[in-house]
C-alpha cells in the first residue's frame, strides 16, 4: 500500500463498516495500486484486468465484517486477489477453450493463410504465426511445452532433451508425439470454428 501519512487506514476501515461511501472510495484508491499489480501479474486470459480488479473489491467490501486484524489489512486485501485471480485460472483450465476470438486480426490472418495453402508470408505474418504457436502452445501441460519448445522450436536432440530433463528417450518421444496431437486438435478445432 503506498506510503500515504495522511491516510488513517483503522480510522477509514470503521467509516467503510458504517457504509462511508466516501471513505470507501479513498480505501479503494489506496489499495487500487496493489490489487491491479496482482491481478497483472496473475492475469488469466480473457478477463479483462479492470473487471478483476472490481470483483476483488466487491469481495472485499462484502467480507469487510470478517477482517480481524491478526495481519495486516493490505495482506488480506492480497490473499483476496491472489485467491480470486486462481479461481479464475481454475475455471479457465476446465474450460480450456482457445476460440477464433482469441486471436490478434495478424493470427487470423496467418491461420487463414495455411488453410488456403498460400505460400507468400509477410513479416508481419510471420510474427502473427509466432505469436499464434506460442498461444497454441500455452494450452499444453507444461511439460509438453517443454518437450515441443526443446525439439522443435529449439531443435535440440532426444539426446540433449533427456540430459537437459532427466528423461529417458521413450519418454521424451512419447511426450512429443501426444504433444503434437493435442496441438494439430487444438488447430484443427480453430480451423473448424473459423469456417463455421
Amino acid at each position: 500500500m503506498p506510503d500515504d501519512e495522511s491516510f488513517d487506514l483503522p480510522g477509514c476501515l470503521e467509516r467503510v463498516r458504517q457504509r462511508d461511501q466516501a471513505a470507501a472510495r479513498q480505501l479503494v484508491d489506496q489499495l487500487y495500486p496493489l490489487v491491479i499489480r496482482i491481478v497483472r501479474s496473475h492475469l488469466p486470459r480473457r478477463v479483462l484486468e479492470e473487471d478483476l480488479a472490481q470483483e476483488i473489491f466487491m469481495k472485499m467490501f462484502t467480507r469487510i465484517e470478517q477482517f480481524q486484524g491478526a495481519v495486516p489489512f493490505p495482506h488480506w486485501v492480497s490473499r483476496i486477489a491472489v485467491t480470486t485471480c486462481i479461481d479464475h485460472l481454475r475455471a479457465q483450465k476446465r474450460r480450456p477453450e482457445f476460440r477464433w476470438a482469441d486471436l490478434s486480426e495478424g493470427e487470423a490472418d496467418v491461420l487463414d493463410a495455411v488453410m488456403t495453402n498460400e505460400n507468400e508470408v509477410s513479416p508481419d505474418e510471420a510474427m502473427a504465426a509466432h505469436e499464434l504457436v506460442h498461444k497454441l502452445l500455452a494450452q499444453l501441460k507444461p511439460e509438453d511445452q517443454m518437450v515441443i519448445r526443446l525439439l522443435d522450436l529449439e531443435q535440440k536432440t532426444i539426446s540433449e532433451i533427456c540430459a537437459i530433463t532427466g528423461w529417458n528417450g521413450s519418454l521424451v518421444k512419447v511426450r512429443a508425439f501426444r504433444a503434437r496431437r493435442k496441438l494439430r486438435k487444438l488447430f484443427e478445432s480453430l480451423e473448424r470454428k473459423e469456417r463455421s
